[in-house]
């Protein structure tokens, strides 16, 4: 086998904007929960945060 055949030393050559989309869509998402909660939060026990 010749090295010219072999397929290891490819990589696949992603562009940079891909993984700031994904990290994007996964900051919204983390946010977007968090908004859902703290809303859930309030409408059901009048507070946001409460310590007693």
């Amino acid at each position: 086998m010749s090295p010219a055949m072999s397929s290891r030393g490819k990589k696949v050559s992603v562009p940079d904007n891909l993984y700031t989309v994904i990290l994007a869509v996964a900051l919204c998402a983390v946010l977007a929960t968090a908004g859902y909660v703290a809303f859930q939060c309030l409408t059901q026990y009048g507070a946001i945060f409460k310590i007693q």
